[in-house]
């Protein structure tokens, strides 16, 4: 069977929110990390301050573990947004600029060494990006759901 189907007037905020704007995320955060590299003297090739090498190694890694950490969710994040955003075009618009605020104030959060690691990343507003994730989550299950033939 083939299913056939238009692509919604509003996908255009869908393709800004979720597909520009990450990019502009990353130059943002990647600043902090090369910013973090000079304070605290983290020389390339050194992906993370290594203990007993670097003085301030936690406090680096810190600021480029925020960083990383948008990474790893990234590409999920891009995929299910995209495609929930077929449907739902303005929840996952909506969806991409909260997982990108969120992924800031996460590393801005974790970089802060007056906050206990165990929730730092938390305490600034981190948790904004997983509203932003399970949106766009929801929103590709529902696409899914919508073009599936159960029986």
């Amino acid at each position: 069977m083939v299913y056939e189907m238009s692509v919604p007037d509003q996908y255009g905020f869908v393709i800004l929110a979720c597909g520009v704007l990450p990019l502009f995320t990353n130059v943002y955060m990647s600043g902090s990390v090369m910013k973090a590299r000079d304070s605290f003297d983290v020389k390339y090739p050194n992906l993370y301050g290594v203990p007993g090498v670097h003085k301030y190694a936690d406090d680096f890694n810190r600021v480029q573990r925020g960083h990383q950490n948008y990474f790893e969710h990234l590409t999920h994040f891009t995929v299910i947004s995209l495609i929930g955003g077929l449907k739902h075009p303005l929840t996952c618009a909506a969806s991409g600029v909260l997982f990108c605020l969120g992924s800031v104030l996460y590393q801005k959060g974790y970089s802060d060494t007056s906050l206990k690691v165990e929730t730092a990343r938390y305490e600034k507003g981190g948790v904004v990006k997983w509203i932003g994730y399970f949106a766009a989550l929801g929103s590709c299950v529902s696409m899914a759901g919508s073009i599936q033939q159960w029986w």
